[in-house]
Order: structure tokens, then C-alpha cells, then sequence
């Protein structure tokens, strides 16, 4: 009897979900930028062809050239699904309601061991031979972070310092300049380091899902004194306004890309380390909100 009452249940989801794609012909994706829209446009077609056999619905993969842009397209009903990073998926759970359905897990190095997991950490490091063996110490310093818009590089490290009582929170904002005397934007992990190895400043931070060998390079030529975290990984999220049925299809179709053959093709879209999917709810980026309660920062893209 049981076995007929699922089958009873099974059957009216399908039912449900062919009667909503019937009347909506289309499933439109958004995609945070990575790269330029045209070299993703060029390789979005695989995954369209996909989906599209899979749902059994025309698909639209597009690439706003802003984060704002996603959060926008899904927030006004222009996109039913994006790809985004953590902290622009907040603001789209925030500002548009979106649903988080799907957390990326990815390749990262937790201390010295690789794992495969949907989150990861960052350190703040400095030269093997500094003679500063912690935060502390570096009162009045250089430290270099990797990018005013990093959550591993510059909000959980940002997070750290205000944890330790190292800064603090004047009129609404925290200023790590309250703390190092001199603080640099490199620009990136990478820039951050060789900013380090010149002497230019007395700490940086690296994060665990960096390219392996910048990793190896960081952690065997200087020391950790602190580290932060954990900080949430990729995630897929939906628009409010999809349908229930839909959204439920699309979760299972997404993780059949889980195939270790389709790893490559998720790595143009999600990020260089993906491993698979699996899922998710708002809760996965729990970690990163508390961080950005405790700095008041706020997500400021180049020129705006």
C-alpha cells in the first residue's frame, strides 16, 4: 500500500512539473562574471544542451557583467537560477529572496591536508623569519590584504581582528588602519605574497582555495600566527517566484552534473576547484554573515 501511495505522489510531480514547463517554455540562468561574457557564451552551450534534454525545456544562459546585476535578475524575475559566490548569494537571499538549493563542493587545502569540502579557511601568515608570532604583535605594521571584496582576504581576516579586540567599530565601520599603520589592496593572493617576499609589508593573508602550488609556496616559506573561518564555497540559488516543481527538477539535474565527465565543464562556470554538488539552504552561509554583521561591511563592486 505504501509502495502505491509513492508511486500516487511520484506521478502527481510529474504531472505538476509537465503542466508548469508547458506553460513556461524557458528556464533562464545568470551567471556572477569570471571571465568576459563572450569566452563564457562561447563555452555555455554544452551546458544548455544539457539542461535542456534534462528538463525538457528551452534553457537561456546569461552573464551580467556586474554582481549587482545578478542579484537585480533574479530580484525583478529577468533570471530563475544563478551561479554565484557566497557573498553575492547572500545579498540575492537578502535583497531578493532568492532560495539557496545547491552548495559547490570543491578541492581545498584545510591546513596542510587537501579535502574535498563546501568550505574552507584563511591564514594570516608572515615571513619565516619575522619576529612577530601573532596578530598581537603587529600593532602599528604593514599588512596586505588580497581585495576589498574577498570575504577569505579581507572580511573573515577583517572579522579576526574585531574578534580579538584588535579594531573596533567607529560610527558604523571598522577600519583595520585603527590597528596596522599602513594597509595594502593588492589586488589579489598572488600580488599579496610577492608584496610580503619584497619586504613591503610584515603580514599578508592566503586562503586555502588557492591554486595548490601558490598554496604550497605561501605555507612553506612563512609561518600561520592566526586563521579564520570557515567561509562558505560557491553556491546555486533560486528565485523566489520559481515554481516548487521546477526548482526540485532542477536541483536533481544539477547533481547529475556530479559526473566526474562533466567536472570540467562545471569548473568554466562555478569556480577552477569544483568537485560536485550537493544540497543546500540558506544556512550554508550562516559563517559569512555573522562575519559581515560583525564589520558592517558592504559590497562595493569597481566603480561604483
Amino acid at each position: 500500500m505504501k509502495k502505491f501511495f509513492t508511486s500516487i505522489l511520484l506521478c502527481a510531480l510529474a504531472v505538476t512539473f509537465n503542466a508548469y514547463a508547458a506553460e513556461n517554455e524557458k528556464l533562464t540562468i545568470a551567471v556572477q562574471p569570471t571571465s568576459t561574457p563572450e569566452q563564457l557564451t562561447n563555452q555555455a552551450q554544452e551546458l544548455k544542451d544539457f539542461l535542456k534534454s534534462e528538463l525538457g525545456m528551452d534553457v537561456e544562459i546569461f552573464f551580467p557583467t556586474t554582481y549587482a546585476g545578478v542579484v537585480e535578475a533574479l530580484r525583478f524575475g529577468h533570471a530563475d537560477i544563478a551561479f554565484m559566490g557566497p557573498w553575492p548569494a547572500l545579498m540575492a537571499v537578502e535583497q531578493a529572496q532568492a532560495s539557496v538549493i545547491l552548495a559547490e563542493i570543491r578541492e581545498v587545502i584545510i591546513g596542510n591536508e587537501k579535502k574535498e569540502e563546501p568550505y574552507y579557511f584563511s591564514y594570516w601568515v608572515v615571513s619565516k623569519d619575522s619576529p612577530f608570532n601573532s596578530l598581537q604583535e603587529l600593532k602599528g605594521k604593514k599588512a596586505a590584504f588580497s581585495s576589498l571584496l574577498s570575504t577569505s582576504g579581507y572580511v573573515a581576516p577583517l572579522a579576526r581582528l574585531l574578534e580579538l579586540g584588535l579594531v573596533s567599530e567607529k560610527d558604523g565601520k571598522v577600519d583595520p588602519k585603527e590597528f596596522f599603520g599602513e594597509v595594502l589592496f593588492a589586488g589579489g593572493y598572488a600580488q599579496a605574497w610577492e608584496a610580503l617576499k619584497a619586504g613591503q609589508v610584515d603580514a599578508t593573508v592566503i586562503a586555502g582555495d588557492v591554486a595548490e602550488k601558490l598554496y604550497n609556496e605561501v605555507l612553506e616559506n612563512t609561518r600561520v600566527i592566526e586563521q579564520q573561518g570557515p567561509l562558505p564555497s560557491h553556491t546555486v540559488v533560486a528565485s523566489a517566484n520559481l515554481d516548487p516543481a521546477l526548482r526540485e527538477k532542477v536541483v536533481m539535474t544539477f547533481l547529475k552534473l556530479n559526473d566526474p565527465d562533466k567536472r570540467g565543464l562545471m569548473r568554466k562556470f562555478i569556480s577552477g576547484i569544483f568537485v560536485r554538488f550537493e544540497p543546500a539552504t540558506e544556512e550554508h552561509l550562516q559563517s559569512l554573515r555573522r562575519m559581515l554583521e560583525l564589520t558592517n561591511l558592504e559590497f562595493k563592486e569597481k566603480g561604483k
